[in-house]
């Protein structure tokens, strides 16, 4: 298979970048993407050329870190899947890809296609931890949650902190990230203890870190590989206003 990839190639944060050209046409179509670019990188480094930097642990769209732009598309063209999960099949034979970070201000650059998330893992610090008492675990039982308690709360946990939601926002807002790590919290008798003072430190570290607010355009719900629910921005506002106001 045949591609022209048009990659973002930046040495550090401060250096400033460009797109590169590379044709190569010994691609299979079963290759996702970053096995592409492993399979490029191994002949950037046998003629002596610096490889691409690029992020990726678990390549099954779990881990958040794979994210990158692929034709203009966050992720992936693909709907709810990550870039680790997006294969060459879905691109036709001798296609040219256009690949760069995510352009967000408080992602910056650090090389190539890897960028900093870790204003993401402030702000989960940030909302410090739940009070459990010490002992042996408490009979499952004791605590009555419903399902669809349950469920709903799940679906909250589910986001993977990629920060495509931030990517893909023209204001460039975090809140569909914050809102799901305060929500899925707050719907739990375990996490309502500190759930005052977890939203409104989340929410200020969300704001110190650059994010842009949310003006509720609804992108970010419609790239999000987990398909977060814009109800989590909601139920932040919720919790927010109770806790400002006491």
């Amino acid at each position: 298979m045949k591609l022209t990839l048009k990659i973002w190639r930046q040495a550090s944060t401060q250096a400033q970048g460009k797109f590169e050209t590379y044709v190569r046409d010994d691609f299979d179509a079963a290759m996702s993407v970053p096995e592409m670019l492993d399979h490029l990188n191994r002949f950037l480094i046998k003629s002596g050329e610096d490889p691409i930097a690029f992020e990726s642990d678990c390549r099954e769209g779990i881990c958040g870190q794979c994210g990158f732009t692929i034709n203009g598309h966050i992720h992936s063209s693909d709907a709810g899947t990550t870039t680790c999960q997006t294969h060459l099949r879905s691109f036709k034979d001798g296609e040219t890809l256009w690949l760069e970070p995510f352009r967000v201000g408080a992602f910056p650059v650090k090389k190539d296609l890897m960028i900093d998330r870790s204003a993401l893992d402030r702000i989960i610090q940030s909302g410090g931890y739940i009070s459990v008492d010490t002992g042996p675990a408490v009979e499952a039982n004791s605590q009555l949650i419903s399902h669809e308690t349950a469920e709903s709360a799940f679906d909250s946990a589910a986001c993977i902190g990629c920060g495509a939601c931030a990517a893909v926002c023209p204001n460039a807002s975090a809140s569909l990230f914050t809102g799901a790590k305060i929500s899925h919290l707050a719907k739990l008798p375990q996490g309502q203890v500190e759930a005052p003072k977890r939203v409104l430190s989340m929410v200020q570290a969300m704001d110190a870190e650059g994010f842009g607010a949310c003006s509720l355009v609804g992108a970010c719900e419609a790239v999000c590989p987990q398909g977060i629910s814009l109800a989590n921005i909601a139920q932040m506002n919720e919790e927010f206003r109770k806790a400002w106001w006491g």
